[in-house]
């Protein structure tokens, strides 16, 4: 995998050149992308003629190589969010976080894969780590480009699991910040209240460093002394178990925590938490009716006008639609104060602890193309709107990777980076 630091210092120092930078990206997609197909849109030459501009040199990522999920808009490129009823959609103007991106000196290779409007309904990509697997979803394409090498820094999307997720499955360092960190303008919204845009890369540092620049905050770990967390272990969820080669690597990990000198405990989700974690999807599936609500209809205009014509949305995509039309606003609005009280009760549960260790994902990746697996292990910390960083480096008996995440305090972001950098250590140092 490529390092978004050792880029940067290598750009910095002029050990490496933007150009230079951009081919070695090329040389990689060359190799893998019709293996892997991390890609739905690729614009080498643009990114080429982007390397050779002198301002580079007096930014702070200076032009390090960057891919965007594909429901981020771009006004140079198509935009499509994995949807047949936007083909060759071409925006008047980039999101906020693409804009962001090129100000500060990143280089836009292209667009990766998502699921259709960043939901369940699979697209072409295979895990890198083996390609019979599914890199997971939504943001399939922006974890499996880090994981085969291609790219330093992709940018995804979570609205249940799709950072975290495809992040474990993959095996690379995955960060969804705390809600709204990162701006959402000109991203496909699904759910106001959950969709969370998060980055890529292959290590936590790495990540921090990507989302620091561009997120314009605090957040690098790589230039701090190390800090030894309080962390809570959560053995315990109101959601099925995980796996036995993951509930191995959570228990790996306590200890490996516990020998670094960490204070690690068991804890136990107050009762109010579960009933968070139902809430999750009646929120979703209401807000994705609405947000989608001209998408649905069109569809509908369209198979109506032909007889036996495909549906022009996927089979996730119009259950996710049709359930949220079924969801009272009664029912919608109960769904928001549980969710308000679950917010309480984490921000109460945390004053013991920095961070909490949890799965990542109930499991390896699944094998097969079907299905982007479960996002269990996520859901209610995306509605809690709290930091969560997948933390790679562990392998299930087959060799397949496992993700641990940690979870943090809503806002304290830097904190949680740091705990997952002293996590990643942990691991690194358990051999």
């Amino acid at each position: 995998m490529l390092s978004a630091l050792d880029f940067a210092r290598r750009l910095e120092s002029g050990e490496l050149t933007p150009a230079r930078a951009i081919e070695l990206c090329a040389e990689a997609i060359a190799k893998r992308e019709a293996e892997v197909g991390a890609f739905v849109t690729l614009d080498l030459d643009g990114a080429r003629k982007a390397a050779q501009s002198e301002a580079l040199k007096s930014k702070p990522l200076r032009g390090i190589p960057v891919a965007l999920k594909d429901i981020f808009d771009t006004s140079d490129m198509p935009t499509e969010y994995g949807s047949k009823l936007y083909a060759g959609y071409r925006p008047k103007a980039d999101a906020s976080l693409v804009a962001l991106t090129r100000r500060f000196g990143g280089i836009i290779l292209g667009k990766t894969v998502t699921t259709e409007f960043a939901h369940s309904d699979p697209g072409k990509t295979r895990n890198p780590r083996n390609t019979a697997y599914t890199p997971g979803g939504s943001s399939s394409g922006s974890a499996a480009a880090v994981a085969a090498g291609f790219v330093p820094v992709t940018t995804g999307s979570q609205t249940g699991g799709s950072v975290i997720r495809p992040a474990s499955y993959c095996g690379v360092a995955g960060y969804k910040p705390s809600y709204r960190m990162l701006p959402t303008i000109g991203m496909k919204c699904v759910s106001w209240h959950l969709d969370t845009a998060g980055v890529f890369a292959a290590s936590v540092a790495d990540a921090a460093f990507a989302a620091s620049v561009i997120g314009e905050r605090d957040l690098r770990v790589d230039q701090r002394a190390p800090v030894t967390p309080r962390i809570g272990v959560l053995r315990h969820q109101p959601w099925p178990s995980a796996s036995n080669d993951m509930i191995a690597a959570l228990d790996l990990v306590a200890r490996a925590a516990s020998s670094g000198m960490a204070r690690v405990k068991d804890v136990l989700l107050p009762p109010v938490l579960a009933a968070a974690y139902r809430a999750h999807s009646t929120i979703h599936s209401y807000e994705a009716a609405r947000s989608l609500a001209a998408e649905y209809d069109r569809a509908n205009e369209l198979k109506g006008a032909a007889k036996n014509a495909p549906d022009p949305i996927g089979k996730g995509t119009r259950e996710l639609i049709e359930q949220g039309m079924k969801v009272s606003t009664e029912a919608y609005d109960d769904a928001r104060r549980t969710a308000h009280q679950a917010r309480k009760a984490v921000n109460d549960l945390m004053a013991d602890f920095d961070v909490i260790l949890s799965p990542s994902a109930p499991g390896a990746p699944p094998k097969g193309l079907a299905s982007t697996g479960n996002s269990t292990f996520n859901r209610l910390w995306t509605l809690m709107g709290t930091p969560c960083v997948n933390v790679p480096g562990l392998a299930d008996t087959n060799g397949l990777p496992l993700g641990i995440q940690v979870i943090g305090r809503f806002g304290a972001d830097r904190a949680t980076l740091e705990a997952a950098l002293f996590v990643e250590s942990a691991i690194a140092k358990r051999g």
